[in-house]
């Protein structure tokens, strides 16, 4: 189990005078739906260059007043995080390895010339937000309450250089799960002439510009009927990146696991890390490199690969059943969960939720 470093910030609470009703929020809790309804408050804080970080707090959940020209809405200067907050048996509230979350908001903001927030401000965000909305982190299987921390540049200003004022906000919505049919094989599309990120760009932050981007390829996607797009290199058009905002994995015939390295293009996921994490402990070997389009189809073909799965904070685990693009339709797994997959889903989940054991420690209590 993580804890908050020394020093963290106190996030003082501005109660909301006007809450959702006890009914409505129920109703809500019963069938929660990703990203569409939002708890009673929200986490801030401000950094400027003359201040640094203050006005740490949290207040009532409400739109924001934003000046036309800050410099977000011309120059996209932001990022954001997401992670979930998971209500155990006991009633207590715990995240997964936010710790990995701070670390890799930290390293998006570099790359995008915003300031650091640090570790610790990053975590009693969290706590604070979670502690007030306790009673919106649903109980239902499978639930969870969603955390969006987010950073952007609010100030007023139309020269293009980094924002000398920015603000810092974490939301949160209940949760259910991200595909509507649950831990089910998934339909991928290639795009072999769209793509997410290039050499030298952002593709390893976590900011909006590389979504905005992904979009227009996702609908060409469901065109051709599939759930979502995978995004090949775009120095050569060959090699696998991501399957959406989800990295992809290979199970071999020989039982080891493969994933596209980090070169900078791919973000890295926190869910990918303890995936290869969890197999490298269980004695499965983890293999980081390069993998080709043509590599894939022909292991499918000849079954030196057995299974290609996605994994990702809002789906965790998500088998892939066909794989299609320009020239192949090709069926993974018969079209059903393997058994890594089935395997990872169940052990992640598990730890989660607090039903398997968490030797390595990786929850931090919230609430």
């Amino acid at each position: 189990m993580s804890t908050i470093p020394d020093g963290a910030p106190h996030f003082p609470v501005q109660p909301n005078l006007s809450p959702f009703p006890a009914e409505e929020r129920r109703q809500a809790l019963l069938a929660p739906r990703f990203g569409t309804r939002f708890t009673d408050h929200m986490a801030r804080a401000h950094w400027s260059t003359q201040t640094g970080w203050s006005g740490h707090r949290v207040e009532p959940y409400a739109p924001l007043t934003m000046d036309p020209a800050a410099a977000v809405l011309h120059y996209g200067q932001e990022i954001f995080e997401g992670l979930k907050a998971y209500r155990h048996a006991d009633g207590s509230v715990w995240a997964f390895r936010p710790e990995l979350n701070a670390a890799r908001f930290a390293a998006s903001a570099r790359r995008l010339a915003l300031p650091e927030l640090p570790e610790a401000d990053f975590l009693a965000s969290l706590e604070a937000l979670v502690r007030t909305d306790r009673a919106w982190v649903p109980a239902a299987a499978g639930a969870s309450l969603y955390l969006r921390p987010f950073m952007f540049a609010s100030e007023a200003f139309l020269g293009v250089r980094p924002a000398a004022g920015v603000d810092y906000l974490v939301i949160a919505s209940p949760a259910g799960g991200y595909f509507t049919a649950g831990f089910a094989p998934v339909s991928i599309w290639v795009a072999r002439d769209q793509h997410r990120a290039g050499p030298g760009g952002t593709g390893a932050a976590k900011t909006g510009g590389n979504y905005a981007a992904s979009l227009e390829p996702q609908q060409r996607a469901r065109e051709h009927g599939c759930d979502q797009v995978c995004f090949l290199d775009a120095a050569t058009s060959t090699t696998l990146e991501e399957i959406g905002s989800m990295n992809v994995l290979l199970v071999m015939g020989d039982g080891s696991v493969h994933t596209p390295a980090l070169t900078g293009t791919i973000l890295a996921g926190v869910t990918r890390r303890s995936v290869l994490d969890l197999l490298a402990d269980e004695g499965r070997e983890v293999v980081e490199r390069t993998i080709s389009l043509a590599e894939v189809l022909d292991g499918l073909r000849r079954g030196t690969v057995t299974e290609v799965l996605a994994c990702g904070t809002a789906a965790v685990i998500t088998p892939i059943g066909r794989l299609a693009g320009e020239g192949f339709d090709v069926t993974v797994a018969g079209g059903v969960p393997g058994p890594v997959a089935t395997h990872l889903h169940e052990r992640l989940t598990g730890i989660q939720y607090g039903r398997c054991d968490d030797t390595d420690r990786w929850l931090h209590r919230l609430a």
